[in-house]
């Protein structure tokens, strides 16, 4: 009886245990979420009152959008090539050949293009803002930029987000042609088909809402990006354990948030359409 009795009052303890693990992983994700909110509040606030760090804001430009140029170049030529060479046999399968080149088309630019490219600069962009913003937490150089008059959240961090929200739509765009030019060399891999004639078959098939949709809606996934690396990195507190920590969460949620805001951007979409 005694041995019954100490089973389960441990099997009690272990739920016990878990019980406390859930709350506490719930808390634990409004925090989040409140102090994210209060975060990007902070943003807007200091977004529109001077002074205006355009000097920093140019570099972070620079570092964000010309660097990212070749990373995000490949993997939109392998992509329109790729899809390209995928889609061919189906399309054959049909007697529908003629349609590649416009079926390629809207898939790199209504969906592909932006989502990739996004989850890309997550990965490069986000990891870098994250790692960065942790390390001068860690060496204390936001501290030493309050002591000295600066406001570290505006050279820091408003300079950070403005970057990466005006330049995505950019290295999207840029992904965008190149994986339609990846595109026309795969359809010539097995055929003969002209510059012209190519690219005079998918414009004729996109219209606004293949096009300025997916635009706006890199708008809000530059933004994401920026502000989820900024916020971990600004708001490390772990030593420097938790600069690995800050690139690592950043790079998961600002993907997460990527995949939301196209959910919501193509449910808002087929309203219209």
């Amino acid at each position: 009886m005694d041995k019954t009795n100490i089973s389960k009052q441990e099997e009690t303890d272990d739920e016990d245990v878990s019980g406390n693990k859930l709350v506490k992983g719930i808390e634990s994700i409004f925090v989040e979420i409140t102090l994210l909110t209060r975060f990007t509040l902070q943003f807007f606030r200091n977004l529109f009152t001077p002074p205006y760090e355009l000097n920093e804001l140019l570099k972070q430009c620079y570092i964000v959008g010309y660097k990212s140029l070749p990373l995000v170049g490949v993997t939109g030529f392998i992509m329109g090539l790729v899809l390209t060479i995928q889609s061919r046999p189906t399309l054959e399968t049909f007697g529908a050949e003629s349609w590649l080149p416009a079926m390629v088309a809207v898939s790199i630019i209504r969906e592909i293009g932006p989502v990739i490219t996004a989850l890309i600069c997550a990965g490069k962009v986000g990891s870098g803002i994250g790692a960065e913003l942790a390390s001068m937490r860690v060496t204390e150089q936001i501290d030493a930029m309050e002591v000295s008059g600066i406001n570290p959240f505006k050279y820091i961090v408003v300079t950070r987000i403005v970057a990466t929200t005006f330049m995505l739509p950019v290295l999207v765009i840029f992904s965008d042609v190149i994986g339609l030019t990846g595109s026309f060399l795969a359809v010539n891999i097995q055929g003969d088909v002209s510059f012209s004639l190519f690219f005079s078959q998918i414009f004729a098939k996109l219209d606004f809402m293949d096009v300025i949709p997916p635009l706006i809606k890199t708008f809000f996934f530059g933004f994401a990006i920026g502000l989820i690396g900024c916020f971990k990195g600004y708001n490390s507190d772990k030593g420097t354990e938790g600069v690995g920590a800050s690139a690592n969460s950043a790079v998961v949620i600002s993907s997460l948030l990527i995949f939301i805001i196209d959910m919501m951007a193509v449910q808002i979409t087929s309203l219209f359409s």
